[in-house]
């Protein structure tokens, strides 16, 4: 499991050491994320159904997936610690309003959006 208290400390130590904090803004940060996110869907642009499950097995792939997914996490983090809030309560929630959305005897083995 991920220790988020000691990922955020060691990222703030980082950030500290480096004098970064002052660029450390909500708006820097949700920047950041978005931008790993998109060098990781970069890595799937021309994937078609089950070959992206191929890529992601293929070892001079899945390294540059695995440094995607740790930037993506490590932002996230970052963020939530910046700004005071405890993601396991806050995904927990999130968990529990999405199963409220998409009752599995309804939407079971389907990828319609709950509005539709």
């Amino acid at each position: 499991m991920i220790d988020n208290e000691k990922l955020a400390a060691t990222l703030r130590s980082f950030a500290v050491e480096r004098d970064w904090d002052q660029f450390h803004t909500p708006k820097n940060l949700a920047t950041s994320i978005s931008v790993e996110a998109a060098e990781l869907l970069e890595l799937f642009q021309w994937s078609r159904g089950q070959k992206s499950w191929d890529e992601v097995m293929d070892p001079s792939i899945r390294a540059r997936i695995e440094d995607e997914l740790a930037d993506i996490l490590l932002y996230v983090i970052r963020f939530a610690d910046k700004a005071g809030i405890d993601l396991e309560p806050v995904a927990e929630r999130k968990i529990a309003a999405n199963a409220a959305k998409y009752p599995p005897e309804q939407f079971r083995g389907s990828d319609r959006k709950y509005d539709e």
